[in-house]
């Protein structure tokens, strides 16, 4: 995609994306919480975002033919415990960022207290959100949220197993878990909204793999690439963190390659869904060329 058909293509998405603000919105009004707690809830989901989670569990509905709304609590849930994540995340215990989607952190704004408490109660919601649309959908979100908070482990304090050696490996497993286990949550859990059987479940599963990763290494090569306004968070704090990250391990060029890669194979897990996995195709050439 050129700048102009990324332009375009944001315009097409974003009827899409404003359902799935409106959901959240809806959702957080509807729990009883304290007004300081509520307002830092609603600053960790509300305040930015790309809403790349909601969006897939949206898409794959459809592609596995049910309707928009059929993805609603998907789509809420998914969202909900990746803004969980990021607020932990943000904790000066944990990556000790200032600055999120241009604003903030929940921690530096409202108090690491309540940044804690905050990130606990959106993970509670977005669980009984799921569990009112069925336990396959919640054992879906158990399991995602469990690999997120593993792989955030072995990024941030290590514990590899001895024979996890090779920097490759652990690289990958860093990114499958703590970024794509979420991503294949979303379509598989939009996929389950829409009544899919098991080869679209499969399709839709590898498809989130393979962007799951792709969406990393290209989220590595903006922390080297872009800059800090731009990106609205902190820039090139995984190399100063001495993170692995795939430009450090493989550089930048191979990295680049390896986006080509896991979008041609993204394109092909969507076979068996035929003409209907188009607008998944599209956000998959969307995703590999985004800058921020």
């Amino acid at each position: 995609m050129n700048q102009t058909a990324t332009e375009s293509y944001l315009d097409t998405i974003a009827p899409i994306v404003a359902d799935a603000d409106r959901w959240l919105v809806e959702t957080l009004g509807a729990v009883e919480l304290p007004d300081r707690l509520r307002a830092a809830a609603g600053h960790a989901v509300l305040v930015g975002g790309k809403r790349l989670r909601p969006l897939l569990a949206i898409l794959c509905c459809e592609a596995a033919g049910g309707a928009r709304e059929d993805a609603r609590p998907a789509a809420v849930a998914i969202e909900l415990v990746h803004a969980f994540s990021l607020v932990h995340d943000d904790l000066p215990a944990l990556d000790n960022d200032a600055l999120r989607r241009g604003e903030p952190t929940v921690h530096v704004k409202f108090g690491e207290a309540m940044a804690i408490l905050a990130g606990d109660v959106l993970l509670s919601i977005a669980f009984e959100v799921a569990a009112g649309a069925g336990d396959r959908l919640c054992g879906d979100l158990a399991s995602a949220t469990t690999r997120m908070i593993s792989g955030q482990v072995l990024d941030t304090l290590g514990g590899f197993d001895v024979d996890e050696r090779d920097a490759e490996a652990r690289l990958h497993r860093i990114h499958r878990e703590k970024t794509g286990a979420l991503l294949v949550a979303a379509c598989r859990m939009g996929a389950r909204c829409a009544g899919a059987d098991e080869r679209v479940i499969a399709a839709v599963s590898s498809y989130g793999e393979h962007i799951g990763l792709m969406f990393q290494i290209v989220d590595d090569l903006l922390d080297v690439t872009q800059s800090t306004e731009h990106l609205g968070k902190a820039a090139n704090k995984d190399e100063s963190a001495g993170k692995l990250t795939f430009p450090a391990v493989h550089g930048i060029e191979h990295s680049r390659r390896a986006v080509a890669r896991l979008h041609a194979a993204a394109i092909e897990a969507l076979g068996p869904l035929g003409s209907a996995a188009r607008p998944l195709k599209d956000l998959a050439a969307y995703m590999a060329v985004r800058t921020r």
